[in-house]
């Protein structure tokens, strides 16, 4: 039996993909960024604690998410382009079939970013994330700067990072 926090999440972020148009939102608390330190596709570990001293794009998505997937090369094409200015970009696969799901789609699309697996507690601990793709914005110090819920142009990206890199 699949486990019913996993299909609750699933339905709620299916639910606020097709019913929220894409906005952005002020993070709900600035402040500290909820650490969280998992195994990344390759089996090092990504430790969002380790990363200060860089901005870091905390990117909430799922490999069955139409606009996650669209954004994903913009996010490739910013990662070259600021990864030696001091930008990390983590992406957090919601998807429930784990890295099953995940890794053939990283075959596909040689993200050069860490991908992670999170779940439900990991969504909650950033705010109860209603819809994907989710994106957060922690600067250098550690603090949660900006929210952004839907597709995120490669644009609205890099004017954001721009005043923090």
């Amino acid at each position: 039996m699949r486990n019913p926090m996993k299909l609750l999440l699933t339905a709620v972020l299916l639910f606020g993909l097709f019913a929220a148009p894409s906005t952005i939102v002020s993070a709900q608390s600035k402040g500290k960024a909820p650490n969280f330190a998992l195994k990344d596709a390759n089996g090092a570990t990504f430790d969002l604690s380790k990363q200060r001293g860089k901005v870091v794009v905390v990117n909430f998505w799922a490999t069955w998410c139409g606009p996650c997937r669209r954004e994903i090369p913009d996010f490739i094409e910013l990662y070259g382009k600021y990864k030696e200015k001091g930008l990390e970009i983590v992406g957090v696969s919601l998807d429930e079939g784990g890295w099953e799901d995940v890794h053939p789609y990283l075959k596909k699309t040689k993200i050069n970013y860490p991908i992670v697996i999170g779940d439900g507690k990991l969504a909650m601990a950033y705010g109860d994330i209603q819809a994907i793709p989710t994106t957060f914005i922690v600067d250098k110090q550690g603090n949660v700067v900006d929210r952004h819920v839907g597709l995120m142009t490669k644009t609205q990206l890099e004017a954001k990072l721009k005043g923090l890199l």
